[in-house]
């Protein structure tokens, strides 16, 4: 199925962005909206009065890979799907941030699957309604530690990560299990304030880190680092990282607003996979002080921004990580993968 049909199908409507602010449109750019221009609009009106929905949307600024939200809201892409969001950059936990979209204090938020997944388990009525990317977690090290290309020259090693409970030590984790390596006895995890990532590496006190872009991507860059695998490596290659939740009430209540919302966002997505400089662009006035709007590129380029699934499809995607969670022990024993997703997705575009 071509782009065109893909996206129709999902009921994207023609797309023709106001891009005061952003750099000009590229070739592919121009060629991506003028295969979408006569794309039908599937969107029924969200307000029974005509007038913008307004939502709020939680979301982490600092991630690169979260910045076809921006784009979203920049490009009037919101506004078109009859919304009006008001973006608030949480940097709470993600279980106060799941709490707040349970109980309405935020409408939706965007995050990372492998966070989510076990305080959902809780509980939280919160539904995922789509995934946005693929990518933007990377496991490296030193050369002069013995890392290489190959995942099996990570055992024995110390790795740095963040928080314990984080995407990255999750994902990783899984990753090792299916390679043979026991995450909890073959490697010894360590956590560092990301910024002191860098001197734990110099110092030998963790001989590798994860985590995810920007800090990943120009740790490796600057310090010239082996990446031994991401989060786009094997049978992870065509699976999203992060997901689109919404509070529970909304789904029931008012699915036609969770719908245009979850369009909306994967429209973004599409957006950025198609002209990454856009997306770049559009992250410039986060991103940290040495990143440059090249590595910012680079980075969207690694990303699968294309891959967006909704209804079964991130269902299946969200089972398949609740059973590789259940095998590192992050989930519990007695969870049925297949209930789990079933209870914490909703198939909003079907609506």
């Amino acid at each position: 199925m071509g782009r065109r049909k893909a996206l129709a199908a999902l009921g994207l409507s023609s797309l023709v962005l106001p891009l005061a602010g952003f750099a000009p449109l590229s070739a592919e750019r121009r060629a991506f909206e003028a295969m979408l221009r006569n794309a039908p609009t599937c969107l029924t009106p969200v307000s029974s009065t005509g007038a913008a929905r307004k939502l709020t949307l939680a979301w982490n600024a600092t991630s690169i890979c979260t910045s076809p939200v921006e784009v979203a809201r920049r490009a009037g892409i919101l506004a078109r799907h009859g919304l009006e969001v008001e973006l608030v950059n949480f940097g709470g936990s993600t279980e106060a941030l799941l709490e707040a979209i349970a109980t309405r204090k935020a409408d939706a938020g965007v995050g990372m699957a492998l966070r989510w997944l076990k305080p959902l388990e809780m509980g939280f009525d919160v539904k995922i309604t789509g995934g946005t990317h693929g990518g933007c977690m990377r496991l490296a090290g030193s050369a002069s530690a013995g890392l290489t290309t190959d995942i099996q020259s990570i055992r024995g090693k110390t790795i740095a990560v963040s928080d314990m409970a984080g995407a990255d030590k999750n994902f990783f984790s899984m990753l090792l299990k299916r390679r043979g390596i026991d995450p909890d006895k073959d490697v010894t995890w360590r956590v560092f304030p990301p910024h002191v990532f860098s001197l734990a590496l110099e110092r030998g006190e963790a001989h590798a880190f994860a985590a995810g872009d920007p800090i990943a991507w120009t740790l490796i860059r600057d310090k010239q680092l082996v990446e031994v695998a991401t989060n786009l490596t094997g049978e992870w290659a065509h699976r999203a990282c992060c997901i689109i939740g919404v509070a529970g009430s909304l789904v029931k209540n008012e699915p036609q607003v969770a719908a245009a919302l979850t369009r909306a966002l994967i429209e973004a997505q599409h957006v950025a996979a198609s002209d990454p400089f856009i997306a770049a662009d559009a992250f410039m006035d986060y991103a940290p002080g040495r990143v440059n709007r090249e590595d910012l590129i680079a980075m969207l380029k690694s990303h699968t921004h294309g891959h967006s699934p909704a209804g079964s499809d991130i269902r299946q995607e969200i089972q398949l990580y609740a059973e590789e969670l259940k095998s590192v022990g992050v989930m519990r024993a007695n969870t049925d993968p297949k209930r789990f997703a079933e209870r914490v997705t909703a198939d909003v575009l079907s609506v």
